[in-house]
């Protein structure tokens, strides 16, 4: 089979990249130049390269001249502004980092439900004054659990909720079975699997279709004392909606990880929001997750070499 050559950028991920995984990205390129960059010099060190590994929030000027290189990677699993129309016009190979945060952002999920069905902040607050204060708490054990998108985030939080003995509803484009799940429920049937969960789990990405998914009418549609939790990306939830029903008390709390504008301005009232937990966009950040995400490059850089077809290829018009 014939070999590939290229020449290899990388920017840096969320996490900086050690000395370890540099030398692991250099051993799989073999023969094959490699070049670390800061940030702000990928757009000119980009220029004549056959393989980018990218994330947003990194200059991305190189993706609107021509020609782009055959390959970009996204560090993270949401591509975001890489999935840009200049890109999806230009044949570019765009893959992502789709799976490396899935144990982590579950493990997230499940804390944040944790926080919320306990009422942590209760707690929190009488440390903050020196207080020895009970109060009644609630159960996971026995609750509904709906998961919007059942991608690896959406699987890795069936499994833990139904270790924690949850119920388990799930939403996807189609009704296949999928392990852990209870109950499966197609896009028509949103408001169906809203009426029926004590938590709603937000894991789906952000596409045209799943754009405020989450508006005022869906929230109506929810338990009363329902909570809502969001590890995939902003935009998906009305906020504005969103804030009405928890101050309006008609819904019971929220966990947010995800905003439509980041960082949250300060000046955001979801920051004051009855009974919500804020975590900045900081679920997936372990160094497992750093480590898994290198593992995937590595690994397609291998099957780049060898004309091999390369994990997690986006599909740019859908946008995952």
């Amino acid at each position: 089979m014939e070999t590939k050559s290229a020449n290899i950028v990388v920017a840096p991920p969320a996490q900086k990249l050690t000395e370890a995984q540099k030398d692991q990205i250099r051993k799989a390129a073999g023969t094959l130049t490699c070049r670390f960059v800061e940030a702000g010099e990928l757009s000119a060190a980009a220029e004549g390269a056959d393989i980018v590994a990218c994330r947003h929030g990194n200059d991305l000027d190189f993706l609107k001249r021509r020609p782009v290189p055959k390959w970009v990677h996204s560090w993270s699993a949401g591509v975001d502004e890489l999935a840009s129309p200049e890109l999806a016009s230009s044949g570019v190979l765009l893959t992502c980092a789709k799976s490396n945060g899935a144990i982590a952002l579950a493990e997230h999920v499940m804390m944040l439900m944790l926080m919320l069905q306990r009422n942590m902040l209760k707690w929190l607050e009488a440390q903050r004054q020196s207080k020895w204060e009970k109060h009644i708490v609630g159960e996971l054990h026995g609750k509904t659990c709906g998961i919007i998108g059942l991608g690896y985030i959406g699987k890795e939080t069936a499994l833990r909720a139904k270790a924690f003995g949850m119920r388990t509803l799930g939403l996807k484009r189609n009704k296949e079975p999928v392990a852990h799940i209870d109950e499966m429920f197609d896009r028509s049937e949103l408001y169906k699997l809203l009426g029926q969960s004590d938590f709603v789990v937000v894991t789906a990405p952000h596409t045209p279709e799943t754009d405020n998914m989450i508006d005022a009418a869906a929230i109506k549609a929810m338990k009363p004392k329902a909570m809502i939790v969001l590890v995939s990306r902003g935009n998906i939830i009305d906020e504005d909606a969103l804030l009405t029903a928890l101050k309006d008390g008609r819904i019971a709390g929220a966990g947010l990880d995800d905003f439509a504008i980041e960082p949250l301005p300060s000046s955001s009232p979801l920051w004051t929001a009855p009974n919500t937990i804020i975590t900045p966009h900081n679920g997936p950040t372990s160094l497992e997750t750093a480590q898994r995400g290198v593992d995937i490059f590595v690994d397609n850089i291998g099957r780049w070499r060898n004309g091999k077809t390369l994990r997690n290829i986006v599909d740019i018009a859908a946008g995952y």
